[in-house]
């Protein structure tokens, strides 16, 4: 028979502590954290054998001692450690624990921490799970938190992050209402005024992509009014001769307009994608009139 290894020790000792029935003179609530420093122990162990899916169950096991001994803020701990084990092996066992570290830490009224665990839910449904919709959903949750816990610039990094991703599921009026919420938070501050035009851009991107060149066109009026400078900017520009080419149907200006901003500033993949749909929609009216 193999010898057991030394994490596999610690987590029987620590399952055998767990199971035993208290003694006359120690307490439940000793039994339990005595067994959730072994299982802390043994998840460790684990790890050091490169074990994830272990390693996390043992954390897993420690969570519900502390979770016993009514020790909150060591359970959230417990938890979290328990995700960042089973993120290497398991993207839906890593959301699980850290759901379940989001309760403690919202119970116990840390909602900065929470939001940042619920933003790392939302990475995990994007970059592991390619769920768009949840990832939206999460980012939401966690601009909410930061926003009442007054980190405002992370809040409008989240809400941006949900702007594109409503975008990327064709959500255009919840993506619009989003870029406008950072845009507006962003106009008063001289360090994030600069990104304003990028936000109103994106956002008349959108209103082109739900087909709507009457909306696009209010829009860029409403934003010019909000900011002066913005009417003289490359983004206001590019959005206007882009609104013409539109209404025009025509598909080759429309390129034209899209090449000649690329060469100035790169476009990157979420406006790529975008122009695209819009260009699409171009094609598809010419065919209706033919």
């Amino acid at each position: 028979m193999p010898a057991k290894s030394p994490a596999q020790t610690l987590l029987e000792k620590a399952d055998k502590k767990a199971n035993s029935s208290a003694g006359w003179f120690s307490s439940a609530n000793s039994k339990f954290e005595e067994a959730g420093d072994l299982y802390q122990q043994a998840a460790n162990a684990f790890k050091i054998d490169k074990l994830f899916k272990e390693a996390g169950d043992a954390h897993a096991r420690e969570a519900e001692c502390r979770e016993k001994c009514q020790e909150g803020n060591e359970a959230a701990q417990a938890w979290w450690n328990a995700a960042k084990a089973y993120k290497r092996i398991s993207p839906d066992l890593a959301i699980q624990a850290l759901s379940q570290t989001i309760t403690h830490l919202t119970k116990a009224g840390r909602f900065r921490q929470a939001a940042d665990r619920e933003k790392e839910i939302g990475q995990i449904y994007l970059q592991e799970l390619n769920d768009l919709r949840k990832a939206c959903d999460s980012y939401e949750r966690a601009a909410e938190w930061y926003s009442q816990e007054d980190a405002q610039a992370t809040a409008n990094a989240c809400w941006k992050d949900a702007a594109d991703l409503h975008a990327e599921i064709e959500q255009y009026p919840q993506a619009i209402a989003r870029y406008e919420q950072v845009a507006n938070g962003s106009l008063n501050s001289a360090l994030t005024k600069y990104s304003v035009k990028e936000y109103w851009l994106r956002s008349g991107l959108c209103a082109l992509a739900m087909g709507d060149p009457i909306t696009a066109k209010r829009n860029m009026q409403k934003y010019s009014a909000l900011d002066t400078t913005f009417s003289s900017t490359r983004e206001f520009k590019f959005v206007i001769v882009l609104i013409d080419a539109v209404e025009a149907g025509d598909q080759e200006a429309y390129t034209g307009a899209v090449y000649e901003y690329d060469q100035v500033t790169k476009l990157d993949n979420w406006k790529t994608n975008i122009l695209l749909k819009i260009k699409k929609s171009i094609a598809e009216d010419e065919d209706v009139l033919r």
